[in-house]
């Protein structure tokens, strides 16, 4: 990547990070920052074979809540990385109150330059961000590197079509995870080139569907209340937002955007 593609990269990243951590995001997505919720985490970690002495590695982990699940489910020690540092810190607040403190933390590190030794954990569960890492051969080639061999890496993400979304574009389409979205094949396509075996890749669309209309419905929340002056979202254009998600949702009912789950495991040399 060029100096200036880095840079705009670099620029992306900070921002969802930003919005990510802001009372809009908490107000429009609640606890959940991706589609499916818990459900589908539970789901996703269940291919992963985890055990209670795995070692797991949850890749834009935000403020916690999949790794507490995965710890407070499998007894499992869960490392929590995300790019916000507001997110790190709220995690590890969290954390400090939790029954299940001694088996998670939290740290701020980047997807493409993970600060792990080689075969360092047993797993990787990834929700909802990889397709906003401008770098997924990095990212892809990151999960192998410390991942133990026989170890599995779980991905859930956004899915689209290869036609163009015009409507969906710009900074707000990155902080939908919607910016650089791929077919599911893509998404397989960049873990069997970093040494896995691809064992499962289905689509979840339903899923995306449901938040969708959630978000609409919140947004129409936020209209009347902020009328009457009972809500403040700094940096939240309504209009631009109901814009958004209509036409998310049309692209949805079009089949041109959907939600998908990938399950790899590393392959031995």
């Amino acid at each position: 990547m060029s100096e200036a593609t880095l840079s705009e990269a670099a620029h992306v990243k900070q921002c969802c990070a930003s919005v990510y951590g802001s009372d809009a995001a908490k107000f429009l997505l609640g606890e959940s920052f991706h589609p499916g919720g818990a459900e589908l985490t539970r789901e996703l970690a269940s291919h992963l074979h985890l055990t209670g002495g795995s070692i797991v590695l949850d890749v834009a982990s935000g403020k916690g809540a999949s790794s507490f699940l995965l710890a407070e489910t499998f007894g499992c020690r869960v490392v929590g990385i995300d790019i916000s540092e507001e997110n790190v810190s709220q995690a590890r607040d969290e954390a400090s109150n939790s029954k299940v403190e001694p088996l998670v933390s939290f740290q701020l590190a980047d997807a493409e330059r993970l600060p792990f030794d080689d075969a360092s954990f047993d797993a990787i569960l990834c929700e909802c961000a990889f397709c906003t890492f401008p770098d997924k051969r990095a990212a892809a080639q990151e999960f192998g590197r410390v991942l133990k061999p026989e170890g599995r890496v779980g991905i859930s993400d956004l899915t689209r079509s290869s036609a163009p979304l015009p409507e969906l574009n710009g900074l707000l389409a990155w902080i939908a995870c919607i910016g650089d979205a791929q077919p599911l094949d893509s998404y397989s396509n960049w873990l069997t080139s970093a040494g896995f075996s691809v064992t499962l890749a289905e689509q979840r669309d339903a899923c995306l569907q449901q938040m969708v209309q959630q978000i609409r419905g919140k947004l129409l929340l936020a209209e009347v209340l902020k009328g009457l002056k009972k809500l403040d979202l700094p940096g939240l254009d309504l209009q631009q937002a109901k814009d958004f998600a209509r036409a998310a949702e049309a692209a949805v009912q079009a089949g041109q955007l959907g939600y998908g789950i990938i399950v790899g495991q590393k392959l031995r040399c």
